[in-house]
């Protein structure tokens, strides 16, 4: 798991520094519709929305503009978006999960199945690669965040929140749960008093491929693609993020 916590702090901090923030904002703001629309707009009673904030609140999306999404999500004229999940293979045979919210599903099975095909791969059938990947909670925690506290009293809080695997970095504390302990994790956190800067489930690969730095290269830029989609909200991929793969980042 280290390699793609890494990866994924990574793009934390291009997410802040680099023109992809309104497409952030777009992924964010889908986030927040479908947890209204499943669970109401009160995020007291419903966890989706709490967490769908905190991660708007990740990428500093203002305030007001989280209250808006939440009201318009709440009214007779919201847009309908729903999840929904695809699988395929790159190049290399370099298998991929792409997380999408539509309001269109033709539309967006095209485009998925279009960057696959434009770039060496091919589109699957839903389910046919879920035995590659588990199933994680995912907490991303601001190292600031934390600093006041005792390390060792914090990773024991959190182990009895659920904790399988915590990884640490000079910016950032990434916290690994089971799947069925996701809410009891996020409970923990919230009792804490610990603000995320992202949570969600995952899918962490049970087994990688590992590629020359060129040809890992291609397989991140076809995940660079279909993140560049406004309809797709995460990719996860089993290529081997090794050291000279994150040292030679564009």
């Amino acid at each position: 798991m280290a390699g793609h916590s890494k990866w994924a702090n990574i793009k934390h901090r291009k997410g802040a520094q680099d023109a992809k923030r309104a497409k952030l904002f777009t992924k964010v703001l889908r986030e927040i519709n479908i947890a209204v629309r499943h669970g109401g707009p009160d995020p007291d009673s419903n966890p989706a929305l709490r967490r769908a904030i905190a991660n708007a609140r990740g990428v500093n999306m203002p305030k007001d503009n989280i209250m808006r999404a939440i009201k318009k999500a709440s009214g007779k004229d919201a847009e309908n978006f729903q999840e929904v999940t695809f699988e395929g293979y790159g190049p290399y045979g370099v298998a991929f999960i792409i997380e999408t919210a539509t309001d269109n599903t033709n539309r967006t099975v095209g485009i998925v199945r279009s960057i696959f095909s434009k770039h060496g791969g091919e589109l699957g059938k839903t389910g046919s690669l879920q035995y590659i990947f588990d199933r994680k909670g995912v907490f991303v925690i601001e190292k600031d965040k934390v600093k006041e506290m005792d390390p060792e009293e914090l990773e024991m809080e959190l182990i009895d929140g659920g904790a399988e695997d915590i990884e640490s970095d000079d910016e950032f504390i990434t916290v690994y749960t089971d799947y069925k302990d996701f809410g009891m994790m996020a409970s923990k956190l919230e009792e804490l008093g610990i603000d995320v800067k992202n949570a969600g489930l995952q899918y962490i690969p049970k087994m990688t491929k590992t590629l020359s730095l060129e040809q890992a290269k291609k397989i991140l830029a076809l995940a660079e693609k279909f993140e560049d989609e406004d309809d797709v909200q995460n990719v996860y991929h089993n290529l081997e993020l090794t050291d000279e793969l994150i040292e030679n980042m564009d």
